[in-house]
């Protein structure tokens, strides 16, 4: 197979190859114990019994670059690392990586921090780009240039990375570890070169959907698409408590290292600051809120919110997409069927079971709600939980077998306040951005 190239002519271009085809020069194996060989042009890895992740390392270290390979897998998820270091202490291998995975969820050329955030561009974020891998040979070409990364798979666009964590570092061949039945299965690497020079002459348009992962900002793109932040990640402006309208509560909630937590209470429902809600009411929009849980722990993102339904106890009524703990509070064993579980539509619709990529109870998560009318959908680090039509007899039905069938009209008004819950737990949100649609 043949390399594709891209719009810069090639033989303007200083290439220099990372692997000269014969032996591991230039190369050396950071942790885990799967074999890596030179043979018949390619780096080949094996898999073994290794209790870590093994990584073959360059010896050098970059920054600004544009690298491209092709590769082939025996059925076994893998990776190219980029940008990456090794924590001695732990001897754990860290860092940006491209995904290599020929199974059915298709995210072959998305980006992962590997040990530390987990998921950063998932591809269920480019639909069209799960299209690009194939069984076989696979050409791959990764951009890294400043806060930038791209990358993509048979000449496919497959993301757009905008990150600061990690600007430079060396890059690595991943052997994962695998069950039983997979051991002895093969990984293998060829035609490895880079461009480490005048690389921003030689970066290429790419109409993948942009993810920014630098904390509460938006690109030049998100502006331009339409896209708000409703926390600038150093004051509360734009929030208000949703019992004292105009003002912010005046404890129980912090503002720290860009990070909006409300605190530890006594594990009741707006005993502490109380629950929070926007300065506005919002009818139809894409609201995108990273969270992160503390052992336990229960919130909520709350939508079609009226402040003034619920004047006694406990949190201001509207839809709630559920924020919780599942294997360690007890509201996720109440409810119906589950609809009291992380993702669900709290105490109407449960999310689907089962273990969500990227879901780590110490990690972030990515919540998102669409609104289009009466149709809203919930979902969770990319993976749509469930959608739903309101306004309908079927959802009057609904709710009048809920907690809320006392509740007139419930979920049915054209527009309402976004709430962040104080359900007396600590949990921690940024990254709050909303994008209005008509």
């Amino acid at each position: 197979m043949t390399l594709l190239l891209f719009p810069a002519a090639a033989s303007a271009q200083q290439w220099e190859d990372l692997f000269n085809g014969k032996n591991l020069r230039g190369w050396k194996q950071m942790t885990g114990t799967a074999r890596y060989e030179a043979r018949d042009g390619m780096i080949i890895g094996t898999t073994t019994d290794s209790k870590v992740n093994s990584f073959l390392a360059t010896t050098k270290d970059y920054g600004d670059f544009i690298l491209e390979f092709e590769f082939l897998t025996e059925g076994i998820n893998s990776g190219v690392q980029i940008r990456s270091h090794l924590n001695k202490e732990k001897g754990r291998v860290f860092g940006y990586q491209f995904e290599i995975d020929p199974t059915d969820r298709a995210w072959t050329g998305g980006i992962y921090d590997e040990v530390r955030r987990l998921w950063l561009y998932r591809m269920a974020e480019n639909p069209a780009g799960q299209q690009a891998y194939r069984k076989g040979w696979n050409s791959a070409r990764i951009e890294a240039v400043g806060t930038h990364i791209r990358t993509w798979v048979n000449g496919i666009p497959c993301t757009h990375l905008i990150d600061d964590v990690d600007a430079d570092g060396f890059i690595a061949l991943q052997v994962h570890t695998v069950g039983p039945d997979k051991q002895g299965a093969k990984i293998c690497w060829r035609n490895l070169r880079i461009l480490t020079q005048d690389v921003e002459r030689y970066v290429t348009a790419s109409p993948a959907p942009v993810v920014n992962c630098i904390a509460n900002t938006l690109t030049p793109e998100e502006v331009a698409d339409g896209w708000k932040l409703l926390f600038d990640g150093k004051t509360t402006r734009g929030w208000q408590s949703a019992r004292k309208l105009g003002s912010f509560p005046d404890h129980g909630w912090t503002v720290e290292d860009g990070i909006l937590s409300v605190n530890k209470g006594d594990g009741s429902e707006s005993t502490n600051g109380g629950d929070i809600i926007t300065d506005r009411k919002y009818r139809n929009f894409i609201l995108k809120v990273d969270f992160k849980l503390t052992p336990g722990a229960n919130s909520g993102i709350k939508y079609f919110v009226d402040p003034y339904m619920n004047q006694g106890a406990g949190s201001s009524i509207g839809c709630e997409f559920q924020v919780l703990d599942d294997k360690l509070h007890p509201d996720a064993k109440l409810g119906v069927n589950g609809n009291r579980t992380m993702g669900s539509l709290y105490d109407l619709i449960p999310a689907p079971k089962g273990e969500w990529e990227g879901y780590t109870i110490d990690g972030w998560q990515r919540a998102m709600v669409i609104v289009q009318g009466n149709h809203v959908e919930h979902w969770l680090n990319g993976l749509k939980l469930l959608e739903y039509e309101r306004n309908n007899q079927m959802w009057n039905a609904l709710v009048a077998y809920s907690k809320y069938k006392n509740r007139p009209n419930f979920g049915n008004a054209a527009e309402g306040y976004i709430l962040l819950q104080d359900h007396g737990d600590q949990v921690s949100y940024k990254n709050i951005k909303i994008k209005e649609l008509p």
